[in-house]
């Protein structure tokens, strides 16, 4: 009887599929810029609407025409830059070589030392084998809708060729709020990086999209057909049940709609579903982004994009309510 082949059941993308370390993500790619300046931000998800953005494109079929455009809100609350972290280049890659910390820190950032412990000495100068600077920021969730005082604490790339600009930058930063208009602009692209939402214990056919089995004399319908040679595997390649979702990912190249400093202008009636009300600083992303309501979104420097900025031009934003929507 000759051999039945048929295209696999199920993809294996993101494999393995398991949890992320910890609930908001590490970026650990940077863009490379000319110029000295934050490379990143972060925000926590509200939700989403709708806005009409006129097209500035003038090779689009809708150019000039109102667009219906789906958003998604983030609050962001100022972000404190509380150290400047220092790395070498070794024959490993760059390793940390020291840090420089900011004076007075509990009155820049008050619930700060309930995350990590406050160094009672620091250098006072950068040490002389440093090659590379960053920017350790703490975000400030008291100042948002989210039920939290305890703040989450990054790393932010700083831009620059030069070593002395970057530290020069760096140094003007350190223990300044820093507000999202003064890192990214409206029109901008961006790369968004969050963990996705948790769905626990899934089976293979939710999980990798495995075609449901009907063949006679089996029992079964949402199972794989053969888990293969179990002797000696190089490689689990076989779609099976276990964790699905939870996992860092980072989509590319969204569009920054508007940025703006006060709530109310976007505020549905009601407030945001399973957020609330927002009152500060926010930015209105393009599309959709990772992850529930209420989590922490790291927003970084595009590392692909090569489209240039045009400020979108909005006609109207709904302020209607999406519960139970």
């Amino acid at each position: 009887m000759p051999r039945i082949h048929s295209p696999r059941r199920g993809s294996m993308a993101y494999s393995p599929r398991k949890r992320a370390a910890r609930i908001y993500p590490r970026v650990r790619t940077w863009p490379i810029s000319d110029d000295p300046k934050l490379l990143g931000f972060a925000g926590y998800k509200a939700g989403m609407t709708h806005m009409f953005v006129r097209d500035p494109r003038k090779d689009s079929p809708t150019s000039g025409k109102d667009v219906f455009t789906p958003v998604t809100i983030l609050e962001c609350p100022d972000i404190v830059p509380f150290a400047i972290r220092f790395y070498k280049r070794s024959a490993y890659g760059f390793t940390p070589s020291g840090e420089l910390w900011a004076e007075n820190l509990n009155s820049i950032s008050p619930h700060i030392a309930k995350k990590i412990n406050i160094p009672k000495k620091t250098p006072s100068s950068p040490p002389s084998d440093a090659d590379r600077v960053t920017l350790l920021v703490s975000t400030l969730p008291s100042e948002a809708s989210v039920p939290k005082k305890k703040p989450e604490i990054f790393e932010i790339a700083v831009g620059g060729t030069e070593f002395e600009d970057q530290l020069k930058f760096a140094k003007s930063l350190l223990g300044k709020r820093q507000k999202p208009n003064n890192v990214f602009k409206a029109g901008e692209y961006i790369d968004v990086v969050a963990v996705t939402k948790g769905k626990g214990m899934q089976g293979p056919v939710k999980r990798f999209g495995v075609k449901v089995d009907y063949r006679k004399g089996h029992s079964k319908a949402r199972h794989v057909g053969s888990l293969g040679n179990r002797a000696s595997p190089t490689r689990w390649t076989v779609p099976m049940a276990g964790q699905m979702g939870y996992g860092s990912r980072t989509e590319f190249n969204k569009m920054i709609v508007q940025i703006g400093e006060k709530g109310d202008a976007i505020n549905p009636k009601g407030g945001f579903v399973n957020y609330g009300v927002i009152e500060g600083s926010y930015i209105a992303i393009k599309g959709s982004v990772p992850g529930p309501a209420k989590r922490l979104v790291r927003l970084r420097a595009p590392i692909r994009s090569k489209q240039a900025r045009v400020e979108p031009e909005i006609t109207y934003i709904s302020l209607e309510s999406k519960q139970g929507r």
